[in-house]
């Protein structure tokens, strides 16, 4: 039997949770599909900058990531060879401080508050393939539940938010628009007695390293590299690599960090180039990961997902009321990559390790000027 939704989105991360959540406050038929368990782990960088704080108080739900115990960042700590700098979180477009809440907590959250608005969740469900009318566009998923029974859902938007290996993306052939040139590694694992109590970045020619305090007394602690150094250095012995990289760049955070100390699971990533991908067509749409990936060297990732739900969602609303759906779908590929594109500039410089010290500091002046930017857009008025 096919089900009938307004709108399908396939993945139920941070992108996925929220285009649902905010489509389902519209009144939409929301359906989601998540091929994980719910409440899972998955890699992350965890900050949330200020436009990803923004917009969940505006959705009314950072009060329940207080609430889980995620610690209030309120400055941010820039160590370079010789010199540290300091920047303290103003309050500004409401937004008093900064949150790195794990994933197992932050996923939780927004696909409860989908569920709460309407949507309905499925977990443990695997898309294989589209339904499509006679003149190609898209209507709809097919797939199958851990059991193998046959999942079938049509819709007049099918949402793709299942990250870099989008099987979305894939069936609708999605043209990449852009990609970077660079990628870095990141190998991180979570610390416990660490006395942090903002984000510390670490730059130093050749790597980079950052401590991020996150949900029970933990810092998720990284350390950073060119893809081409993971690949020469680190894949035969993660462990010993990350200590001895934390050393060179961080010189083990003035003796915070300390090899009896240092958790014995690591989570690493070897790296891949930014993308931007054709985000939209007939019956579709992509958001987070799946249309755009960032290096996540520029922390940015999560900030994203979120805005790329609020730009869909209000292109949405739009062609409810009456719009023409190739502009306002036209309109969302827009904006999205004009914000995006400065970002994935930056961050791609900042992925090829290729830098000094002083041209670091100019290109995170660069990307800071690039989320300013980006948080400006998300907090205009619709239609402005």
């Amino acid at each position: 039997m096919t089900q009938e939704y307004d709108v399908i989105v396939v993945g139920a991360r941070p992108a996925g949770a929220a285009t649902a959540l905010l489509l389902a406050r519209q009144g939409l038929r929301v359906l989601v599909l998540e091929r994980a368990r719910p409440g899972g782990d998955t890699l992350s960088t965890h900050a949330l900058m200020r436009g990803g704080v923004s917009q969940l108080t505006r959705w009314d739900l950072l009060a329940p990531i207080v609430a889980a115990g995620t610690p209030a960042v309120r400055r941010t700590l820039f160590h370079y060879p010789g010199e540290t700098v300091t920047v303290s979180i103003r309050p500004a477009a409401g937004v008093e401080a900064l949150y790195a809440p794990r994933r197992t907590v932050l996923d939780r959250i927004l696909a409860r508050a989908a569920e709460d608005a309407g949507a309905t969740v499925r977990y443990g469900v695997t898309v294989t393939d589209l339904l499509r009318e006679r003149d190609g566009r898209v209507s709809g998923v097919i797939g199958h539940d851990r059991s193998f029974a046959p999942v079938r859902a049509r819709s007049w938007l099918t949402v793709g938010a299942d990250g870099v290996t989008s099987t979305v993306a894939r069936l609708v052939g999605a043209p990449t628009l852009r990609e970077g040139q660079s990628s870095s590694a990141i190998v991180y694992g979570y610390w416990s007695g660490l006395d942090v109590s903002g984000y510390e970045w670490f730059y130093r020619p050749g790597g980079s390293a950052g401590l991020i305090p996150t949900n029970g007394g933990e810092v998720c602690v990284f350390a950073g590299t060119s893809t081409r150094r993971f690949t020469r250095e680190m894949i035969r012995d993660p462990r010993g690599a990350y200590l001895r990289l934390l050393a060179e760049v961080t010189g083990m955070a003035g003796g915070r960090l300390s090899e009896r100390l240092a958790p014995r699971r690591l989570r690493a990533f070897p790296g891949r180039p930014g993308y931007l991908r054709l985000a939209h067509g007939p019956g579709w749409a992509l958001v987070g990961d799946a249309g755009q990936y960032l290096d996540p060297l520029s922390t940015n990732g999560i900030t994203d997902a979120l805005r790329d739900a609020d730009l869909l969602s209000r292109q949405v609303e739009a062609i409810t009321a009456g719009a023409s759906e190739d502009e306002a779908m036209a309109a969302y590929q827009d904006e999205r990559d004009r914000i995006a594109g400065p970002i994935l500039d930056v961050a791609d410089e900042l992925a090829g390790y290729r830098w000094d010290v002083a041209t670091v500091r100019h290109l995170l002046l660069r990307l800071s000027s690039a989320l300013s930017s980006e948080v400006e857009a998300l907090t205009r008025p619709a239609g402005r």
